[in-house]
C-alpha cells in the first residue's frame, strides 16, 4: 500500500510542514504523512510557497501542477499533483 493515493486527475497524499528549517528537506514519512522541513517561515504565504516550490522540483513538475487542497493556515496539508507522469510517480515513490 502506498501513502499517496491516485484518482483521475492525478495523485493527492497528506504533508506535515515544519517551517523556518536550516534548508528545505524531505523528513521522512510517518503514519502515511510526508514530513518536509521548509527553510521559508510561516508569515504571509511564505512557507507555502516554498512547499510548492520544493515540491515541484522533487517531482519535476511544473509549479502550476503543485496545489494545496488543504491546510493553507495549518502545519498538516493535503497537497494535489495534476497529471503526473510515471517518472512523476517514480519521484514520488522515493520521497517516501
Amino acid at each position: 500500500m502506498t501513502w499517496y493515493r491516485e484518482h483521475p486527475a492525478g495523485v493527492t497524499f497528506n504533508v506535515r510542514v515544519a517551517p523556518r528549517a536550516s534548508r528545505s528537506e524531505v523528513a521522512g514519512l510517518q503514519d502515511g504523512v510526508l514530513r518536509i522541513r521548509i527553510a521559508a517561515p510561516p508569515v504571509d504565504g511564505a512557507a507555502n510557497r516554498e512547499l510548492v516550490k520544493f515540491l515541484s522540483k522533487q517531482l519535476k513538475v511544473p509549479q502550476a501542477a503543485v496545489t494545496l487542497v488543504t491546510g493553507n493556515n495549518s502545519r498538516h496539508k493535503t497537497v494535489s499533483i495534476a497529471n503526473p507522469s510515471q517518472i512523476t510517480l517514480d519521484e514520488l515513490s522515493k520521497l517516501g
